[in-house]
C-alpha cells in the first residue's frame, strides 16, 4: 500500500500526517484521500504539488506498497 504524506496546511486540513491507502496508481490515491478525509483537504488539494518518491508527478503513474506519495502546499515565509 502506498503511503501518503501530509505537509503544512494539507497536514491540517487532512487532521493527519500520513495513511496508507490502497491504490495502485497516484490519481486513485488522491482520490482514495479525498473520499476518506475531511472536505477541508478537497478545498486545500487544487494549491498543492504532488510528489511520488521524492519527484513531482503529473498523477498517471503507479504507485506500490513502498512508494510514498507527498502533498506540499504552498508555503511562505522569510525575514523582511
Amino acid at each position: 500500500m502506498p503511503r501518503l504524506l501530509f505537509f503544512a496546511a494539507a497536514r491540517e486540513a487532512a487532521g493527519l500526517g500520513a495513511m496508507d491507502v490502497t491504490a495502485t496508481t497516484v490519481s486513485e490515491a488522491i482520490g482514495e484521500a479525498v473520499a476518506r478525509l475531511p472536505d477541508s483537504f478537497g478545498m486545500v488539494l487544487p494549491s498543492c504539488r504532488v510528489w511520488l518518491n521524492g519527484e513531482p508527478t503529473d498523477g498517471h503513474e503507479r504507485c506500490g506498497e513502498a512508494d510514498e506519495i507527498a502533498f506540499i502546499p504552498p508555503v511562505s515565509g522569510g525575514s523582511l
